[in-house]
């Protein structure tokens, strides 16, 4: 087959689309970090999508997330529905305020009814910024490749120090049981990670037992990032 080449026109117009591209990242940033200054400290909590509110799931990240906020932690969940909605559910009749980062899919994400403050995104790596940004913790509960990315984003930024160290708790042991022994099996035992780094996270089953970890992990330091930990996020 015989290659077209680029005519300038055409160079010209792909060039001006990803120069509005870009700007229209850096509203996103802008826009988000101005509305999620006030918020910390704050817990992100993650977990699938296509929890009914009759699920366990669904249950327990609403129990968990109204602790949370009554604890004084605003509560930032993805905006749509599932463990989203639970999460944002529960933190919304709390005392600190629900977080929703909505994004736009091809298969349009509905946001729930319960975010004090809600923020919508076009770009993933946009709203995974402010997912990591402005956490104290992570809560994850049991979810989808949505759910792990979010995750194994978490885990990568502690582990090289791209991010503050923070808790990493994992919600219902019988779901994450099965990956930990991966990790240990095969990540471990072939040298990919060091046994130091499953360390990183904690399994946590009781909605109480996850808020008194979170103020167990800060008790001696406070929630506010150090002058060094305010550099690393300003650079995330």
């Amino acid at each position: 087959m015989e290659k077209r080449p680029m005519t300038p026109q055409l160079g010209s117009e792909i060039s001006a689309r990803e120069a509005w591209r870009v700007f229209g990242i850096m509203a996103e940033f802008v826009e988000a970090t101005e509305r999620l200054a006030g918020i910390r400290p704050a817990v992100s909590v993650f977990g699938s999508s296509r929890a009914k509110p009759d699920s366990p799931y669904y249950q327990l990240a609403e129990r968990t997330s109204r602790l949370l906020s009554d604890a004084g932690f605003a509560v930032v969940s993805g905006g749509g529905p599932g463990v989203m909605e639970a999460a944002n559910k529960g933190a919304f009749f709390g005392a600190a305020p629900a977080v929703g980062l909505n994004i736009d899919l091809p298969r349009e994400q509905q946001a729930n009814e319960y975010q004090d403050i809600s923020l919508r995104f076009k770009h993933f790596f946009a709203r995974k910024v402010m997912f990591v940004k402005f956490a104290t913790a992570y809560v994850v509960l049991p979810g989808g490749f949505g759910t792990l990315d979010e995750l194994f984003e978490a885990l990568t930024l502690v582990q090289t120090r791209k991010t503050r160290k923070m808790p990493i708790i994992l919600m219902h042991a019988p779901f994450w049981r099965g990956l930990l022994d991966w990790f240990r099996e095969r990540l471990i035992a072939e040298h990919m990670i060091d046994a130091t780094d499953v360390g990183l996270l904690q399994i946590v089953d009781e909605p109480q037992a996850v808020v008194d970890t979170i103020f167990a992990f800060y008790q001696q330091r406070g929630f506010e990032p150090s002058p060094e930990e305010r550099e690393v996020l300003l650079n995330l």
